[in-house]
């Protein structure tokens, strides 16, 4: 005979737990997957499979058996397969996990997203339907197949909704909304799903199998809500997505002044290590001004570009012009007379004295004789 079912046993508690422990995976999830976008290599892996047990295992699995608690079939006891149990839990992290990173390697397109929220939807609603068949009672269970094609469908498009949202969402404001978006979605699929449950209890009471929910539920939902706080401390002390910007900014503009100043010390020696081996360093062309009507070409004292110096006395000629109008080391640069003027102007440092001063000199020794 058919019995009747009731989903809130111990009142609007559970639903109302059960409805906030998904809001707290799905938020949580959320800040991973943000986290995750600002990452790169190993470390992005690691944040999206906290991500994925934080959905999958604490949005999802902690939820539904949350709400599990708050069922009870009249005329029979309610136990649970513990492999079959645990077996769901692995599927709900392992299928969120997998759309996780479909989405995240995808960038966000829209086959990857709807592929992502297909896989994900049919996956979680293949963890609910194992988990309600991991129930053992004195009693034979059937489904209503359009309400279960109902609940799938809630499924997929809440699946397909959560993944967009981790590739969309940065700031917390939107976090927060679209984990009570998520959160609603989750329960409303497991309430769908349970509502298509029939249960006909048999006549003759036997024994039930497995383990009693507050024996085996309660100690593994501690250990899962354990980590997801574990987690939630991981994300409170991790910097931000912006935080990280701004870290690799300065990183980058540090770089760049080492490299500068590389370059500028680079270019200094460069420079300097000609003059410490004696050579003369490599110039560019000079190019001499031009002479309008050519009085100035051939005076006295006049250098033409190109012609071969008279060393100062004591200095060796090599022989070999500067061609590019520059004196020779050590050398004073060539005196160019202005027009009208004759004769070479007094040069320093020891020079021969102008003609007029050998003059008069020898005049005076002259007398003195």
């Amino acid at each position: 005979m058919s019995s009747a079912v009731n989903h809130f046993t111990h009142g609007p508690i559970t639903p109302i737990l059960a409805y906030v422990m998904s809001c707290m995976g799905s938020m949580l999830g959320l800040r991973l997957t943000v986290q995750a976008r600002a990452s790169r290599g190993a470390s992005r892996m690691r944040w999206l499979l906290g991500a994925a047990v934080s959905i999958g295992g604490t949005g999802i699995w902690v939820m539904h058996f949350i709400a599990m608690m708050g069922f009870q079939v009249e005329g029979t006891p309610i136990r649970f397969d513990v492999p079959l149990t645990a077996a769901s839990a692995a599927v709900a992290i392992v299928v969120v996990g997998a759309g996780l990173f479909l989405v995240s390697y995808g960038r966000g397109r829209a086959i990857a997203l709807l592929g992502g929220g297909l896989l994900t939807g049919l996956g979680v609603a293949s963890m609910h339907y194992l988990g309600m068949y991991a129930m053992n009672m004195s009693a034979h269970v059937s489904y209503d197949r359009a309400t279960v094609i109902a609940s799938v469908v809630i499924a997929v498009v809440a699946a397909t909704a959560a993944l967009w949202f981790t590739v969309r969402v940065t700031r917390p404001i939107w976090i927060l909304g679209a984990a009570l978006i998520m959160g609603v979605a989750v329960s409303g699929m497991h309430y769908t799903g349970m509502y298509a449950l029939r249960v006909t209890v048999d006549p003759e009471a036997a024994v039930v199998p497995g383990a009693d929910a507050l024996d085996f539920l309660v100690p593994l939902m501690t250990v899962i809500s354990l980590i997801t706080l574990t987690m939630l401390l991981m994300v409170i002390l991790s910097p931000s997505e912006q935080e990280m910007s701004e870290d690799a900014e300065l990183t980058r503009r540090l770089e760049m002044r080492r490299r500068n100043r590389q370059q500028l010390t680079e270019t200094s020696l460069a420079e300097a290590a000609p003059l410490a081996t004696g050579r003369r360093p490599q110039r560019g062309p000079v190019l001499a001004a031009p002479v309008p009507d050519g009085s100035m070409a051939g005076a006295p004292g006049a250098f033409t570009p190109g012609a071969q110096r008279t060393p100062y006395p004591g200095q060796p000629y090599s022989g070999q012009p500067y061609p590019d109008g520059q004196a020779a080391p050590g050398q004073n640069a060539p005196v160019i007379p202005f027009p009208g003027q004759t004769g070479t102007q007094p040069q320093q440092g020891g020079q021969s004295p102008a003609p007029q001063q050998q003059q008069s000199g020898k005049r005076s020794r002259s007398r003195r004789r």
